[in-house]
């Protein structure tokens, strides 16, 4: 018997998953999800701010979920802390340089203990 994992998305829906495989999401999927609509999320995917884990026999985008957190994140940014559009992609890079940093200063700590 394999195991399987419940996922539930915002809107209570319980969806039975694979464990080890890998989650993607089709744009649909992912814009009932998250309750954005999808065009807005082509958007952010043209800004590069969101990119697809893959895509379907069809060329579509299909979007796991590191991809639904940043979607989250970026609506959170825009939402509730008033930041506009033409600035997430500043404030996006802002923070994946601050994570890039606290990697290396990991690393480097690590290191230097040994």
């Amino acid at each position: 018997m394999t195991d399987h994992v419940l996922y539930v998305s915002p809107s209570l829906a319980l969806v039975c998953l694979p464990p080890d495989g890998p989650v993607l999401f089709s744009l649909e999927a992912a814009a009932a999800l998250t309750g954005i609509h999808p065009e807005l999320l082509r958007y952010y995917g043209r800004l590069g701010l969101i990119g697809p884990a893959a895509t379907d026999r069809h060329g579509q985008p299909l979007l796991d979920d590191e991809a639904l957190r940043e979607i989250r994140r970026l609506e959170h940014y825009r939402r509730h802390l008033h930041v506009p559009r033409r600035a997430l992609p500043l404030l996006c890079a802002l923070r994946r340089a601050g994570e890039r940093q606290q990697i290396e200063l990991s690393f480097l700590t690590c290191t230097s203990e040994s």
